[in-house]
C-alpha cells in the first residue's frame, strides 16, 4: 500500500484537487466585495424593494472613487457588464463623475439608469460573493432583474457542446474503424515486421501537434500539392475549397489521434489466442460470424479503452479546429481558452469546462451502455 501512495497522491493532486477548484471558480463571484466592501455589506442588508437609501448612494461613490484612484475597478467593471450590457460604462462614469451629495438625487442625474431597480439588484446578486450566473450562462440561461431563471434570447453554449461532442465522436468512430484492422494485421505479423509497423504507428508522436496541423494546413490549401494532384489527374477542374470544413477538421484531428486507438487495441488482440477463430471455423460459422461473436468480443477491452481515450482527447481539442475549420466547426475548447485568456473571465472558463466535463461523462456512459447491450445481443 506504501508504493501505491505516489499514484494516489498524483491522482489527488493532478484530479481532485483541479476539480474542486474548477467548481469553486465557476461559482465565486468576489469582485464587489473586494473592490467596494461597504457598498457590498449594505447591499447586503437593503431589501431589494424600490432603490436603497442615501447611504448606499454614498458608499458607492466613494469607494469607486478610491478604487478608480487604485486602478482596481477595472475587474469589477467587467464582472458587472458581463452581467448585465452597459454596466461598466455606468460604473466607471460614477467613479470619474464630480457628482455631489445627495448622491441619490446626483447619481440618477448624471444617468438615469441609476433610478432602474434592476441595476442595483445586478449589484445586490454580485455583493454576495457566490453566484449561480455562469453556471446559468454555461447552459444557455439567465437570470432576470427579479433574479428568477430564463432562457436565453441568444443559445450559444448548447449547440455548441453539441458540436463538441459530435464531432469528437465521429473523429473517435473513424480512428476505430481505420485503426482496428490495422491493430489486427500488426497482431497477426511475425515480430520483425511487427516491430516496424509499430514504429510507423508511432511516428507521430515524435512531431509536436502544431507542426502537423500546420502540415495538413499547407497540404490542403487551395493552391497546395492535394488540389495540384487532383487537378494534374484530372479528377478536378479547379480547386476544391478544401480548407476551413468539417471534413479537414476530421481529417487532421483523425491523424492526430489514430495511434491513441492502434495502440490499446494492438496489446489486447496480441493476447487474443487465434486457436478460438480456427474452432469457430471448424464448427462452421463464416466469416462475420467469427468477427462478431469470437475476435470481436475478445478485443473489446482494447476497442473500449482506445475510445475512451480518443473521445476524450478529441473534446478537449481547439488548436486543430481554429486553424482546420470554419466558424462553423469551432468547438467547445476554443471558447474556454478564449475566457481565460483573453477575456480573463476564469468564472465563464470554468463553468464551460464543468459542462464539458459533464456531457463527456454523459456520452461516455451511453455509449458504453450501448456497445455492451449490443455485444451482448450480438452474443
Amino acid at each position: 500500500m506504501l508504493l501505491t501512495l505516489p499514484a494516489v497522491g498524483l491522482v489527488v493532486v493532478a484530479l481532485l484537487l483541479p476539480l474542486i477548484y474548477l467548481l469553486c471558480t465557476a461559482v465565486r463571484d468576489p469582485e464587489l466585495r473586494a473592490t467596494l466592501p461597504r457598498t457590498a455589506a449594505m447591499l447586503r442588508a437593503w431589501d431589494g424593494q424600490g432603490l436603497p437609501d442615501e447611504a448606499v448612494f454614498a458608499a458607492l461613490v466613494e469607494e469607486a472613487r478610491e478604487a478608480a484612484e487604485g486602478q482596481r475597478i477595472g475587474g469589477l467593471a467587467q464582472r458587472l457588464n458581463f452581467e448585465r450590457t452597459g454596466m461598466r460604462g455606468l460604473l466607471l462614469r460614477a467613479a470619474e463623475s464630480e457628482v455631489a451629495a445627495p448622491y441619490a438625487m446626483g447619481l440618477p442625474a448624471l444617468d438615469r439608469n441609476w433610478a432602474d431597480p434592476a441595476v442595483w439588484h445586478v449589484l445586490r446578486r454580485a455583493s454576495v460573493g457566490v453566484t449561480p450566473l455562469y453556471l446559468l450562462r454555461a447552459v444557455d440561461l439567465d437570470m432576470t432583474a427579479e433574479g428568477d431563471v430564463a432562457v436565453m434570447a441568444e443559445r450559444p453554449f448548447l449547440p455548441l457542446l453539441s458540436r463538441t461532442l459530435w464531432i469528437a465522436g465521429m473523429v473517435t468512430l473513424l480512428c476505430l474503424v481505420i485503426g482496428f484492422p490495422v491493430a489486427m494485421s500488426i497482431a497477426a505479423m511475425p515480430p520483425m515486421w511487427a516491430r516496424v509497423a509499430l514504429g510507423c504507428v508511432l511516428v507521430p508522436f515524435w512531431i509536436s501537434i502544431i507542426v502537423r496541423t500546420t502540415a495538413w494546413f499547407v497540404l490542403l490549401q487551395r493552391e497546395g500539392p492535394v488540389n495540384s494532384v487532383l487537378m494534374a489527374l484530372g479528377l478536378v477542374d479547379h480547386p476544391l475549397q478544401i480548407m476551413f470544413t468539417r471534413f479537414a477538421v476530421y481529417l487532421a484531428m483523425v491523424h492526430v489521434l489514430l495511434p491513441f486507438a492502434v495502440l490499446p487495441m494492438l496489446s489486447v488482440m496480441r493476447r487474443i489466442d487465434r486457436r478460438f477463430a480456427r474452432a469457430a471455423a471448424s464448427l462452421g460459422a463464416p466469416a462475420w460470424r467469427r468477427f462478431v461473436r469470437v475476435t470481436l468480443p475478445l478485443a473489446w477491452p482494447g476497442v473500449r479503452a482506445g475510445g475512451l481515450i480518443v473521445f476524450m482527447l478529441a473534446s478537449g481539442f481547439y488548436i486543430t479546429p481554429a486553424l482546420m475549420g470554419g466558424g462553423g466547426d469551432q468547438m467547445l475548447g476554443a471558447f474556454i481558452a478564449e475566457y481565460a485568456t483573453a477575456s480573463l473571465n476564469w468564472g465563464m472558463a470554468a463553468a464551460l469546462g464543468l459542462m464539458l466535463m459533464a456531457g463527456v461523462a454523459a456520452v461516455t456512459l451511453a455509449g458504453l451502455g450501448l456497445a455492451r447491450l449490443a455485444l451482448g445481443r450480438a452474443a
